[in-house]
């Protein structure tokens, strides 16, 4: 299976929420609730990515600044070094690498574009998927 077929199957489909990392975290914490998602891509263009942030980035500053945070710019505290997939790539390799590099959210970019965002649920819930329709087979298989 690949990152292509669960990009399909998820119900906001290759829709890609982004934030601007010139907006407040306020506006951030305002979007995050709007879409029910766990992180947005920072994007000036909503094509290139320029860092990712997510609820644990915002909860770690909370402790560090306090309130204030809430004022601050969202480049103040993504993450810069983003790891990315390709809608080309096997959802097990991307299942290895978010699990090894204790990723939540990785952004799907094809030529150099973004066109995606697959978190570690929307991996494991593909995976799932795929192993029962190979139950099914190997018991259809065996039954007849």
């Amino acid at each position: 299976m690949l990152i292509s077929d669960v990009l399909r199957s998820k119900s906001s489909g290759s829709e890609v929420a982004t934030v601007r990392p010139d907006e407040s975290v306020r506006a951030l914490l305002a979007r995050l609730a709007e879409h029910n998602f766990g992180a947005l891509i920072v994007s000036n263009d909503g094509e290139t990515i320029a860092g990712i942030v997510s609820e644990r980035d915002i909860v770690r500053r909370l402790h560090e600044h306090g309130a204030r945070l809430l004022d601050e710019s969202v480049s103040s505290i993504m993450t810069v070094d983003v790891h990315t997939c390709h809608s080309t790539d096997d959802v097990a390799h991307v299942r290895g690498t978010m699990t090894d590099r204790r990723i939540r959210h990785l952004p799907v970019v094809d030529e150099g574009r973004l066109v995606g965002l697959v978190s570690i649920g929307d991996v494991v819930k593909s995976t799932i998927s795929e192993l029962e329709t190979e139950k099914e087979q190997l018991v259809g298989y065996i039954t007849s």
